[in-house]
């Protein structure tokens, strides 16, 4: 099976574009897989290596991926975790602009060659990406997300994340950066692009390009036992380690492992343990005195504690409002 790389008729364009690689790990999403992959299919961008791997998946993920024949690079292997499975995509791939799908996503018409006009336009920018939508089981839009504008301050400080799905950056700044951490299962993406943002700026696409789908097996339902409360921690104490951070942000050490302890709070009430959560509010406090009443914090405590009940009603209003088929 060999990635499929220049699109029939796009020769002449081919020599003057970059190579883009999309690396989608899949694990037992087998009812959404085909919509992701058709998604970058699609893309009217005349480069693309679509690397599709199968990291164990017990549904009928194989069989799909089967359907596609050599239309793109896909391999199945024994489970090793999203992480690993990303770093191998990665590694493997070609394009001098690299970004991934999770399976259960969906990258919107014109989606890559946004993100490589806007790379080619701020040639000092690390990374590109874009607004996008929130969606249902039934790819219906919750609404829309507009992503924060780029401030590498507020993204360790404020642990405010702007990346989501549609994010492409240039393979230097990976290769500079080095692959994921496979310590990581919470935040994994945020971890890296703390590491990935001291090799260059990110700039958003005021667009949406891509759609988030929320469903009972993303990471927003994820069980109790698979939540890592104290994770955010972790990556700020290790990311202080880095010697490459700056100095402006090195002062604001205790500002960030507040906002930290913040996120931690709002993990453990996820699970329903309110006595750590409180223990690490109080934390989050002494780091951060103020932090307890701002309108962030209000909207984090009320995200944990309600967000996965209103997410269930609107899909069960949705359904019993649903036109029925004939």
């Amino acid at each position: 099976m060999q990635p499929a790389v220049d699109k029939p008729g796009a020769l002449n364009i081919a020599r003057m574009t970059p190579l883009v690689s999309i690396v989608v790990p899949s694990y037992n999403h087998a009812r959404y897989l085909r919509e992701a992959i058709d998604s970058i299919l699609a893309q009217d961008y005349p480069r693309l290596e679509l690397i599709v791997i199968d990291d164990g998946s017990t549904d009928g993920s194989p069989e799909i991926l089967r359907s596609y024949g050599t239309r793109f690079h896909w391999e199945l292997q024994q489970n090793q975790g999203q992480v690993a499975t990303l770093n191998r995509g990665w590694l493997m791939s070609k394009g001098a602009i690299i970004g991934y799908l999770s399976a259960d996503d969906l990258l919107l018409p014109g989606a890559v060659s946004a993100a490589v006009r806007c790379l080619e336009e701020h040639p000092d920018a690390a990374l590109a990406y874009c607004d996008f939508n929130l969606i249902d089981p039934a790819s219906a839009v919750v609404r829309r997300v507009q992503a924060p504008d780029f401030d590498y301050w507020r993204m360790v400080v404020e642990i405010e994340c702007p990346p989501g799905p549609g994010a492409f950056f240039r393979r230097q700044a990976f290769e500079k950066a080095g692959t994921w951490n496979t310590q990581f299962k919470q935040m994994l993406d945020y971890e890296y692009w703390l590491r990935l943002g001291l090799h260059g700026r990110f700039v958003r696409i005021p667009e949406v390009l891509a759609a988030y789908r929320v469903h009972p097996g993303s990471q927003s339902f994820a069980a109790s036992h698979q939540i890592r409360p104290e994770e955010p921690i972790r990556i700020i104490e290790r990311y202080f380690e880095n010697a490459n951070v700056p100095g402006e942000i090195r002062q604001a050490r205790d500002q960030a492992l507040g906002s930290a302890h913040l996120i931690a709070a709002q993990l453990f009430l996820k699970t329903g343990k309110y006595r750590q959560a409180a223990g690490m509010a109080l934390r989050a406090f002494r780091l951060k005195p103020g932090s307890l009443v701002s309108p962030r914090t209000v909207r984090m405590l009320l995200n944990a504690l309600f967000n996965r009940l209103g997410h269930r009603l609107l899909w069960s209003v949705r359904r019993v409002f649903a036109p029925r088929r004939p």
